[in-house]
């Protein structure tokens, strides 16, 4: 694995260094964060609700807030209508909760992933007008819905969409559209998730009907979940949501998401990281596996004994798709194994009969990370691909995806992400087509997997100050990732330790001067030789605090082991 180092301005550091007081350690990793005066580390390192941007500079927004609120006056139904994903059901679940506070008439709809697809979906449109409801928010969905938002103006039913995917140069004839990302749109802040576009939604509202924000209690920590699990930049308005939905997960009343959290064993000061790996994924399997409305119920519900029910059959729904998604994995790396020119083809588009498409999202993931390069994993069924894709660096997806737009029957998403689908007839092309886009773009150096440091550390660098800065840095996710360090020259002290069931993780201890940590390597087994060799060490780590037992040590995550070079 390749080691690139951050290169902030030398000048930069030695200011930071001087207006912080702080080592030269610590002045690195703020400049890489551009934090290089005293109001933006304030900003940075005490978020505030009240400084959130003001939700009309959205565009579109004072329509949204005016049409909500004649049927909220008028006492007319509403319906909420969302992605099946953790993005769409938590903002789906936000909007339903405040609208009620709002005093409005408010149901939910989460369309059924297998027969209805993904988006606005027609059946949703007339379980609306059969229930003489004339307005549906969207919301993670909407943005590319030009048919549906059409037969939903034929029927009388007026659409708000809101909505982060990148839109088209045409826009759907929708009552407003919120989305930052809209060519038109002045809105300061592009990054929010779905939920986060919502939420913007929900604060105007709140503005007219003069609720305050410190009323959302129950939302924010929706909200923070929904951001955490879409991968957004943790940043700018993110940070400041994620910064406080955080700090009132262990306020919360409502039952749902308590009774996931206790299923997972979360308790105390819980992070974006436990979020994404523990909560993230039940909340998903609704959805993956069936009706996704059972999570919105859940994070809706004031019933205990409703909340406990629904929580324990979305863990158990959870570990169904691990079962599936292993075996849809197996199968894919045998696919790469016997199909793909690794040597001359720069991403990878694997197709099955049989795969199970709540789970190639997932399996996209994986397999990126396994090769990285970009990966396309499409499950066929009855003549249709329903794919997802997942890319690297330097790669845009939607991009590459409106390039071979001719070859596909529809596509969304983002530069990391993306859903897609596609005639059987037409994979083939489609594929060729995709992977020509890639080899274009993308070079062999592109495909060697890379991890980004920070600085280079020595173990005397790792005091308690330093501990405290690296905890006042969270909430860590993309934008502001968890700072990794470059420990040069380190002798491992007594006997390191293969871990884990199957062997796969490494257990040891490394020693500079008079100063030692314990360190542990997931799924770096294979790097044992090079501790046994009685040669110092180069490691690539996060240093983190480890709790165990009830005792709290300091442990270095190590990411990479190399040779030193002396």
């Amino acid at each position: 694995m390749h080691w690139s180092f951050l290169d902030p301005d030398s000048k930069t550091v030695r200011s930071i260094q001087k207006t912080f007081r702080t080592t030269e350690v610590i002045a690195i990793v703020l400049a890489n964060r551009n934090i290089h005066s005293k109001t933006v580390a304030d900003n940075f390192f005490n978020p505030e609700l009240g400084k959130l941007n003001d939700p009309y500079l959205m565009q579109d927004m004072d329509k949204a807030v005016e049409r909500v609120l004649k049927n909220i006056k008028s006492d007319n139904p509403i319906m909420v209508f969302g992605d099946y994903d953790v993005d769409g059901t938590t903002g789906v679940a936000s909007l339903h909760l405040a609208l009620q506070k709002f005093g409005a008439n408010v149901s939910y709809y989460i369309p059924d992933r297998e027969k209805e697809g993904y988006g606005l979906s027609l059946k949703g449109i007339e379980v609306a007008r059969d229930n003489n409801i004339d307005l549906i928010i969207t919301c993670d969905c909407g943005i590319n819905a030009f048919d549906q938002v059409n037969y939903a103006n034929e029927k009388g039913i007026n659409i708000i969409i809101t909505d982060h995917h990148t839109p088209d140069e045409q826009l759907p004839n929708a009552h407003a559209i919120l989305n930052p990302k809209r060519s038109d749109c002045n809105y300061p802040f592009k990054g929010l998730c779905g939920g986060g576009v919502a939420f913007k939604l929900i604060s105007a509202l709140g503005n007219e009907l003069n609720v305050p924000l410190s009323e959302y209690d129950e939302i924010l920590p929706l909200i923070t979940l929904g951001t955490a699990a879409d991968i957004v930049p943790i940043k700018d308005e993110n940070r400041t949501i994620v910064h406080h939905g955080l700090n009132m997960l262990d306020k919360l009343e409502k039952p749902g998401l308590k009774s996931l959290m206790e299923l997972a064993g979360l308790k105390g000061n819980i992070s974006i990281g436990q979020l994404v790996f523990n909560i993230a994924p039940r909340i998903n399997a609704a959805g993956r596996l069936g009706d996704a409305n059972r999570a919105v119920e859940l994070l809706v519900t004031e019933d205990e004994h409703n909340a406990r029910v629904l929580a324990k059959e979305l863990d158990e729904e959870n570990k169904r798709r691990q079962l599936i998604q292993q075996a849809v994995v197996d199968e894919a790396l045998l696919k790469v194994n016997a199909e793909a020119d690794l040597k001359n083809e720069h991403a990878l588009v694997l197709a099955n009969e049989g795969w199970h498409p709540g789970v190639v999202g997932i399996v996209a993931s994986k397999i990126k990370e396994e090769f990285n390069r970009p990966a396309v994993i499409i499950a066929l069924e009855n003549g249709t691909g329903k794919g997802s894709a997942r890319s690297i660096p330097g790669f845009d997806l939607y991009t590459a995806l409106t390039a071979c737009k001719q070859h596909l029957d529809g596509y969304g998403g983002h530069p990391m992400a993306a859903g897609l689908t596609v005639s059987t007839n037409k994979l083939g092309s489609f594929k060729k087509a995709f992977i020509d886009v890639a080899n274009e773009s993308l070079t062999v150096e592109n495909l060697q997997a890379t991890l980004v440091l920070d600085s280079e550390l020595a173990l005397k660098d790792i005091t308690p100050r330093f501990m405290e800065f690296l905890d006042k840095l969270s909430p860590y996710g993309p934008g502001n990732m968890r700072p990794k360090f470059a420990i040069r020259n380190a002798e491992v002290s007594g006997a390191p330790r293969v871990i884990g069931k199957t062997g796969e993780h490494i257990r040891f201890k490394i020693k500079q001067g008079l100063k030692s940590f314990p360190a542990v390597g997931f799924g770096l087994s294979s790097k044992y030789e090079l501790l046994i060799t009685g040669q110092p060490v180069d490691i690539a780590c996060v240093v983190e605090t480890n709790e165990w037992q009830g005792n709290t040590s300091i442990q270095l995550n190590v990411r990479d082991i190399k040779q030193a070079e002396l």
